[in-house]
């Protein structure tokens, strides 16, 4: 069996295995076969040549089982075989692996996440919904932040809606309007409200205020 072949590479010790993905490889959505030929190439670098035949030696395995193990990986977005320069300026394919360490990063932020009580938050899921996009690595850094600094999640909802309301959605403007509102000692939602009052009753006054779009609820709308 495959798997057979693929666990006798352990008795060679030729290969490393860190403790924390061999725990979790199954929340990775990789089964054990994989995650081992995953591990190959892990140990082989970041950026190794695309060298089937040498896999298929040293793992004994058939070439064809080569082949299915990099179209399984490269369909589940964990690798890419993409053809680069060398370091002589020649071409050649090599496997990348940089989707993994990306998947990596952001499964290590959500174990975080429940490490710290914060398997209840969805604040991810809805700055994803705003955006019409999935989150990266970086993404979720940024966010993380916010609530490390004791950011509560209505406030970023708040910022998100804020940004919304000016017609930006990146990380970055929500970051500013944050960084703005705590230069100014808005720590929480009913600051915000308090803010957007006076603007309503200055602009008010100038008479140049459009009440459709200040009453405007981001989020319970059902559409």
């Amino acid at each position: 069996m495959r798997n057979s072949k693929l666990i006798d590479i352990f008795k060679n010790g030729n290969i490393v295995l860190p403790i924390f993905l061999l725990q979790n490889y199954k929340e990775l959505n990789l089964k054990l076969d994989e995650f081992i030929f995953l591990m190959y190439l892990y140990n082989l670098g970041d950026c190794a040549s695309f060298d089937p035949n040498k896999y298929s030696k040293d793992l004994n395995l058939e070439l064809a089982s080569v082949m299915n193990y990099i179209d399984s990986l490269t369909e589940k977005d964990f690798i890419q075989v993409k053809v680069m320069k060398d370091e002589k300026g020649l071409m050649e394919e090599v496997v990348l692996l940089e989707n993994f360490f990306d998947k990596l990063v952001i499964f290590t932020m959500n174990q975080v996440n429940k490490d710290n009580n914060l398997e209840d938050s969805n604040i991810f899921e809805i700055i994803e919904k705003e955006f019409g996009r999935t989150l990266g690595p970086i993404d979720y850094e940024i966010i993380r932040a916010w609530l490390d600094n004791n950011m509560s999640e209505d406030l970023i909802k708040e910022a998100l809606k804020e940004a919304t309301l000016n017609g930006v959605t990146t990380l970055r403007y929500i970051d500013k309007i944050l960084y703005e509102w705590g230069k100014a000692g808005i720590k929480e939602v009913k600051d915000v409200e308090d803010m957007r009052k006076k603007r309503i009753e200055k602009a008010d006054k100038d008479n140049n205020i459009d009440m459709d779009i200040v009453d405007w609820d981001w989020f319970d709308d059902d559409e």
